[in-house]
């Protein structure tokens, strides 16, 4: 695959500028993104807690769906359209609450109109993922 067509603080831009509802506030942190891997961080906050004290799925679906999109912008530009077509996740172990959640999204085929990924979840330092995720991404024609 090609070199990343934009660095972090390009995307970061493009998402404050054209997605701001997903990245407005400071709860998630792209601390690298190259066009072929991205790694990024979701502070722990009690909102990402469901019942019986564990990291919700709708909290680990939703990043992990923005890591895919943080690494595919990172490799293509800025295509805005790009848009989820699949996504399926696998729960490992429970995530701990007081931890952050990282997400290592890395880019597995890239086509002209469509990127397939996988993405680790991972629970503070641990090493041993709490979900692993596939996804699928279709890329507009521009």
């Amino acid at each position: 695959m090609a070199l990343a067509k934009m660095s972090v603080a390009e995307v970061e831009q493009f998402l404050r500028d054209e997605f701001p509802q997903a990245f407005s506030g400071d709860d998630i942190t792209i601390e690298s993104a190259d066009g072929q891997t991205c790694l990024l961080r979701q502070r722990y906050s009690e909102r990402m807690l469901r019942p019986g004290g564990t990291v919700s799925g709708p909290t680990l679906m939703a990043l992990a769906d923005f890591a895919m999109y943080v690494v595919l912008l990172s490799a293509i530009g800025p295509i805005g359209l790009a848009v989820t077509t699949n996504l399926n996740i696998n729960f490992l172990r429970k995530g701990q609450p007081g931890q952050d959640v990282l997400a290592e999204a890395r880019l597995l085929k890239l086509g002209k109109r469509l990127a397939v990924g996988e993405v680790n979840l991972l629970s503070g330092t641990s090493a041993d993922p709490i979900a692993h995720v596939t996804s699928t991404y279709s890329i507009p024609n521009v």
